[in-house]
């Protein structure tokens, strides 16, 4: 949770001093209550920072000012507590460039139905003051989240939470850097895109770098440190009898852990938090990575196959998003269908690379030929995914826009497939195999996605808005013929935006 503890939201109440020095206090002394109580919340991960009670159109438009500079402030929480006329609001808002939720709470849950009074009345107006506070921001077209309820409720702190771990994700977009060793699989048009437009849109920058700039750090990694590192992988995974007593397991074990070692300095050395292979360019190594990459992805790093840096910088962000939820995140590819009219499902999988943070019991560690590539056979991780929901995230690009694009999916009890030695999944797509699918196709969706059952859409509705994105989801209302509607009313919205 190192990410949360070293960023905070800063929370800011409206009123004016139309209603007396007396009645201001009791508005801030109301506001410090609700902020103590949402940083106590276990479903907020980051620390919720009180400020002072805003009366004037300076000090407002001051404390913008600070925010955007301030690299601690991931977001910006505003409560109308009484009416604070919005003009006042007009010049800060101008200059925001935080994330804004705009929060319709109260410090009083219910009405004191048999002692209400006018000083009660004139104390408790965020019905009255929010919305004029929503009308300055629909104005000035000001993108925000707004939530509706008691600040106590668990449900308006799990939301609250959402959109903190969505101001997260931004964050990480802003300063994240892919590296793409080698370039893209030869002749696939969905994992190329512009990476120029993609950092004027998210702010990750994708440069790409020589699989020799990593040989040489792989060379550098001694012996020892490989002893130690298979030492680790002995302890945390399961391996087969046949597997230790295989001389190409053990020496192709010590390559892979070589790779990991000199892989991860690399990416240190380049302040990478992402990063992409290709089966097509693996001059110097002996194996395409597998286990290297799925522990690089369990500690956080994003990834994407076939240089796909779009999946990889869409991983890490999510990793961030997800970091203290339970479920796990992982690169992902819709393999092979199942056409059973009552079991349709889909096998969700890659060569090599899911991330075990999705496992569901301790990962086998095996050794088994590849099939493509033309290298040494390469070390892997196999494992199931239990039962539950989860959702499978691409992003592409559209030629005027990037396009993020989400189906709901629910994970179904893992068949046995004994001569498969890779990692999977198999789900149902939401709401259904054929909507689902026909859906995904039309609306240009990769084979190449980010699957997760610990974030769920909210994460990244929150997020594609920050970012400016557009959002489309599959899910178990979609129907065709509207999904359809819409993807054509999107292309004339961003054709005249453009």
């Amino acid at each position: 949770m190192k990410i949360y503890n070293e960023s905070e939201i800063w929370f800011v109440t409206g009123s004016q001093h139309l209603y007396g020095t007396e009645a201001l206090k009791q508005v801030a002394l109301n506001s410090q209550k609700v902020v103590e109580s949402l940083d106590k919340s276990a479903h907020i991960p980051a620390k919720i920072v009180w400020k002072q009670l805003f009366t004037t159109p300076e000090e407002i438009t001051k404390f913008f000012q600070e925010a955007n500079s301030n690299p601690l402030c991931m977001g910006i929480v505003a409560w109308m507590h009484t009416f604070s006329p919005s003009k006042m609001w007009i010049n800060g808002l101008k200059t925001l460039e935080k994330p804004l939720l705009d929060l319709q709470t109260q410090c009083n849950q219910d009405i004191p139905y048999d002692s209400i009074d006018m000083d009660f009345m004139n104390l408790n107006q965020t019905a009255h003051g929010g919305r004029e506070f929503g009308f300055i921001c629909s104005r000035m077209g000001i993108k925000r989240k707004v939530l509706v309820g008691f600040y106590e409720d668990k449900s308006i702190q799990k939301e609250i939470g959402t959109w903190v771990r969505a101001c997260a994700g931004r964050n990480e977009s802003k300063q994240l850097k892919v590296a793409r060793l080698g370039d893209n699989m030869r002749e696939v048009a969905v994992t190329e895109g512009d990476k120029v437009e993609a950092q004027i849109a998210f702010g990750f920058s994708v440069n790409g770098y020589g699989l020799g700039d990593v040989v040489a750090f792989i060379n550098k990694i001694s012996d020892q440190e490989v002893d130690a590192l298979v030492k680790i992988y002995h302890q945390d995974y399961k391996i087969k009898e046949e597997f230790l007593k295989d001389k190409k397991f053990t020496t192709n074990l010590r390559n892979e852990a070589k790779t990991e070692l000199g892989l991860r300095a690399f990416l240190k050395d380049k302040n990478c938090m992402a990063f992409t292979t290709t089966f097509e360019d693996l001059h110097g190594l002996n194996q395409l990575p597998g286990l290297a990459v799925q522990r690089l992805m369990a500690d956080g790093y994003g990834f994407g196959a076939e240089g796909d840096w779009k999946t990889a910088a869409l991983l890490r962000i999510s990793k961030v998003m997800d970091l203290g939820l339970e479920g796990g995140t992982s690169f992902m590819e819709d393999y092979t269908y199942h056409f059973d009219t009552k079991d349709e499902k889909v096998l969700g999988s890659h060569m090599l690379e899911i991330c075990p943070t999705i496992a569901n019991a301790k990962p086998s560690l095996e050794i088994h030929p590849l099939g493509i590539g033309g290298k040494d056979d390469p070390l892997r991780l196999v494992f199931e995914v239990d039962k539950g929901e989860g959702i499978n995230i691409s992003m592409m690009d559209m030629g005027n826009r990037f396009r993020l694009l989400i189906n709901q999916v629910e994970v179904v009890k893992p068949e046995k497939m004994p001569k498969l030695p890779v990692a999977r999944v198999l789900w149902k797509t939401m709401p259904d195999m054929q909507t689902g699918i026909k859906s995904w196709i039309y609306a240009g969706g990769s084979h190449h996605t980010v699957f997760s059952k610990a974030l769920n859409i909210s994460h990244y509705q929150d997020w594609a808005e920050m970012m400016g994105a557009e959002l489309v989801v599959i899910d178990s209302k979609t129907e065709l013929q509207s999904f359809k509607e819409k993807l054509q009313f999107n292309d004339l919205y961003y054709a005249l935006k453009k």
